[in-house]
């Protein structure tokens, strides 16, 4: 019985570490990552999971170990995998109305006027005005007609 209950808390351990794994992972991408989006896709996707498996490491282990089951951590479970992703669906949804900077490899794609090899900071900011009000033009036009 007791080489079972070490062969669980082993398997609780590699939870935990692949979950602090991944957070790395989550985190190299936060820096590395050029634009809002990218930044905000690792954020959430990667971090999302490595809590994911860092908790269920950790419930693993109270249930072997201490003989509970704790209600806490299961709570955190539901919540910060509800959270997590909702949360950076509104940033880079507000990052992207309000005309975020938005990393393109080939200057050829559609949208390159904002690609920062071509034009300056300044010319950028003028398009991403211009984008702006466009975009407003046509939302308030459908309101008008509604």
């Amino acid at each position: 019985m007791a080489t079972i209950n070490e062969i669980i808390k082993l398997f609780a351990a590699l939870f935990v570490f692949a979950g602090s794994i991944i957070a790395l992972i989550s985190a190299v991408g936060l820096v590395r990552f050029k634009d809002v989006f990218l930044r905000i896709h690792a954020a959430t996707k990667a971090s999302t999971a490595a809590v994911l498996l860092t908790l269920i490491g950790v419930f693993i282990y109270f249930i072997v170990s201490q003989g509970y089951v704790s209600v806490r951590t299961l709570l955190a479970l539901v919540f910060i995998n509800i959270t997590s992703p909702v949360g950076g669906h509104l940033v880079s949804r507000a990052a992207y109305r309000t005309g975020a900077y938005m990393y393109q490899k080939h200057s050829n794609t559609e949208g390159a006027d904002l690609n920062k090899d071509d034009v300056d900071k300044e010319t950028q900011r003028q398009l991403r005005i211009a984008k702006r009000a466009k975009r407003r033009k046509k939302i308030y036009s459908r309101l008008d007609q509604d």
